[in-house]
């Protein structure tokens, strides 16, 4: 489970992220709309632990964060906008390496059936990755969660470039982890796709959540209105 208590950041008198309170639980999928600067990717830092809060609390399966940063790393996996792999390496081996850092070991077969079940296919395993899309990256990524057996995936701009049908394959790929019972956030620009894919959706502001909705109870007309007039633009026409 994904949880904030009031987590706030400031630098000097900048408030970057102010009093955020999310609950995403297992089986969720929460899309976080906002332009650039709302706030989104502190957000996700600060539930990574790559920084720590001016107060307040990031929370992992019920562990806070920053008092427990690489044990609440455990059960987490993240994929950012550009996922970080050893080009010259293939993608077995890239799935290896990784998965030896997080303390785990698994034969040929097993890393296989990790890229096969993230939908990348079958004769790209042994390539190098410096001959991948990006989203055949992002598979990647989603294998490394998978092996990792993570209940907890955050998402920074994953879909950023992809191209249709390759953001639509990564949206399917998320349903199945949540299907599985991992809690997901996922910060995006994709009005779109997060009304495809989320069972929740917040729109950020300055460091605020200004409004929140369930997927299923909202058009993509009126998220689309909502989120122009949270930004401060004229409503489209309907």
């Amino acid at each position: 489970m994904i949880s904030t208590d009031n987590l706030t950041m400031k630098y000097g008198e900048t408030t970057v992220l102010d009093k955020l309170n999310l609950t995403i639980k297992p089986g969720e999928l929460y899309c976080l709309l906002g332009a650039n600067g709302a706030g989104k990717t502190t957000t996700i830092n600060l539930l990574l632990g790559f920084i720590k809060p001016s107060s307040g609390s990031a929370i992992i399966n019920g562990l806070v964060v920053a008092e427990n940063v690489h044990k609440s790393k455990k059960n987490l996996a993240y994929i950012p906008e550009n996922l970080m792999l050893y080009p010259n390496l293939t993608a077995v081996e890239n799935l290896d390496y990784f998965s030896g850092i997080g303390g785990k070991s698994f034969k040929r077969q097993e890393l296989e059936a990790f890229l096969e079940e993230a939908g990348l296919q079958a004769d790209a395993f042994h390539n190098r990755i410096s001959t991948f899309s990006k989203g055949m990256r992002q598979k990647v990524g989603i294998a490394l969660a998978l092996a990792k057996n993570a209940s907890v995936l955050l998402l920074d701009e994953p879909t950023s470039g992809l191209d249709p049908k390759a953001s639509n394959e990564f949206g399917i790929l998320l349903q199945k982890l949540r299907s599985n019972g991992v809690a997901i956030l996922m910060a995006t620009h994709d009005l779109f796709r997060a009304k495809e894919i989320a069972t929740h959706i917040g729109i950020m502001k300055n460091g605020q959540l200004k409004q929140e909705f369930v997927a299923s109870e909202i058009t993509l007309s009126d998220l689309e209105n909502a989120y122009l007039s949270t930004m401060g633009f004229k409503e489209m026409a309907v």
